[in-house]
């Protein structure tokens, strides 16, 4: 095995025990991006920043060193990074370089990571599929046939990156399932925590009050273990919970005996693909085999959940990208003899935004405007509020965790919906979006193959700030499960 295929908990275990620099470690990942370009995963190598912090990583190995002591990541393109390009995949920042850092790739660098460079994702992260951002595709490294599979989105250069083993593991964002579909998608694991457990402080903004990061990796245990360096209050970002972040490693014990899981009749969706019934199916008898009680609960507004995160969701990105005018950073159109202000930022958004982003903004200022801002936006917020009742209904009567499928179908091919109707796109986040609705913890976990040999996920969510005991189940899912399939390394 070579040391970029390792886990972090691998890694750790090898690097304290010396059988591997941090060095050696980043050095393999650094031939892997290379060897890696196909897949369009990383966007903005930093290898020189990685090998300076990979050998700060062993000079400082031992007592004292951070939890993540020499292990090699990939941060996502919405993170912004001190002198290093942070673009949100969008030709409006082009050329952006922050003179800060973010929350949490501060918290990163401070327990010993080494950043191996940014991620491709979809512009802004909006999108499901990878195929919005000024980058380019990426690409599922998972390959059935002569297409080339979209590793999901809005995380798609983290998922492609991690799953090729380009890096150890990567951090994500999560607005209405973006880094649960791209794990299902890539056959990774990927937790969206509770709003409000991961700061937001340095992150570009998509809909504030439904973003938020999370770690991708190669399992469970890798999710404990760097979701841990990166949760925590933060003073500099006004929603982050000043709640203590417990050892989420040490909360998998793998226990689940007495333990209820909730099934949700409405997830139950007419036209659901038999392949996706059957691994429901699978997973709710290895959940019940490990000694936890299976019950039906009804979650009755699922059915308005698309409806309302497709109106809050453009809602508040029409106002978080109404930063983005050609005057204080970013791109600038050419301006014309007598062209005025109004002129400068009306052709900086048509050149600089991509044309899912326009649509966005469009139907999100539309949804506030005079007239509509109680038919669309408050109906939306009511409809929010009731699908946050349906869950603390169900864990007031005692469900611990819920299962449902991630997404409604294995990996389609790029290009298959980009020219389709746009709601086509947005119904994979029909399992997704009423986590973040509902500002609960989610985790996808891949579970089998279907009939292509594609990766298929289940999702587990979680009491409101319980990770620890929604890690733990996840864990036993993974377990059972014994997914440890690879894609076949084609790139």
């Amino acid at each position: 095995m070579n040391a970029n295929e390792l886990t972090i908990a691998d890694a750790r275990d090898a690097l304290a025990r010396g059988e591997l620099s941090a060095v050696d470690l980043t050095m393999a990942c650094l031939t892997a991006i290379d060897a890696g370009t196909p897949l369009n995963a990383f966007v903005h190598a930093t290898p020189e920043i990685a090998l300076d912090q990979a050998r700060a990583a062993d000079a400082r190995r031992g007592a004292g060193a951070g939890a993540l002591n020499g292990i090699p990541l990939g941060i996502k393109d919405l993170f912004c990074t001190r002198g290093v390009a942070s673009q949100a995949a969008s030709n409006i920042l082009r050329g952006f370089k922050p003179e800060y850092e973010s929350t949490v790739t501060s918290k990163l660098f401070e327990a010993g990571a080494v950043m191996l460079g940014k991620l491709n994702m979809d512009e802004f992260a909006m999108g499901s599929s990878n195929e919005t951002s000024c980058y380019g595709d990426a690409v599922n490294p998972w390959k059935v046939d002569d297409r080339r599979l979209t590793p999901g989105g809005s995380s798609g250069g983290s998922a492609a990156a991690v799953a090729a083993d380009l890096c150890l593991a990567a951090t994500g964002t999560d607005t209405g399932g973006s880094i649960r579909q791209p794990a299902a998608f890539t056959g990774i694991v990927g937790i969206k925590p509770t709003y409000g457990r991961v700061s937001r402080w340095g992150i570009v903004a998509f809909a504030s009050s439904l973003d938020q990061a999370g770690p991708m990796t190669k399992s469970v245990r890798d999710a404990a273990i760097l979701l841990g360096a990166m949760a925590g209050h933060d003073p500099k970002d006004s929603t982050s919970a000043d709640i203590p972040v417990p050892d989420f490693e040490a909360a998998l014990t793998g226990d689940i005996r007495g333990k209820k899981i909730g099934i949700p009749r409405e997830y139950r969706m007419e036209g659901m693909p038999a392949e996706i019934e059957a691994l429901w199916a699978r997973g709710r008898e290895m959940l019940a085999d490990a000694g936890a009680e299976i019950v039906d609960i009804s979650l009755p507004h699922t059915k308005y959940a698309l409806p309302a995160y497709y109106v809050i969701a453009p809602a508040e990105a029409s106002s978080n990208l109404a930063r983005y005018d050609g005057v204080r950073y970013g791109h600038r159109a050419r301006l014309g003899q007598g062209d005025g202000i109004v002129d400068m930022y009306e052709k900086t958004r048509a050149e600089g935004f991509g044309k899912e982003v326009q649509r966005r903004v469009m139907i999100g200022t539309y949804v506030l405007s005079a007239g509509f801002y109680d038919a669309y936006y408050n109906r939306a917020r009511k409809v929010r509020a009731l699908i946050k009742r349906d869950f603390d209904e169900a864990f007031a009567a005692g469900v611990d965790a819920i299962l449902t499928p991630a997404t409604p179908s294995s990996a389609f091919g790029l290009g298959e919906m980009a020219d389709a109707d746009p709601v086509a796109m947005y119904l994979n986040d029909v399992f997704t979006v009423t986590v973040n609705l509902a500002g609960l913890p989610g985790i996808s976990v891949p579970v089998g193959l279907d009939a292509k040999g594609l990766p298929l996920g289940l999702q587990l969510i979680g009491r409101p700030w319980d990770e620890a005991g929604l890690l733990n189940h996840a864990h036993v899912l993974e377990r059972a499960a014994g997914f440890v399939e690879k894609p076949r390394k084609w790139w």
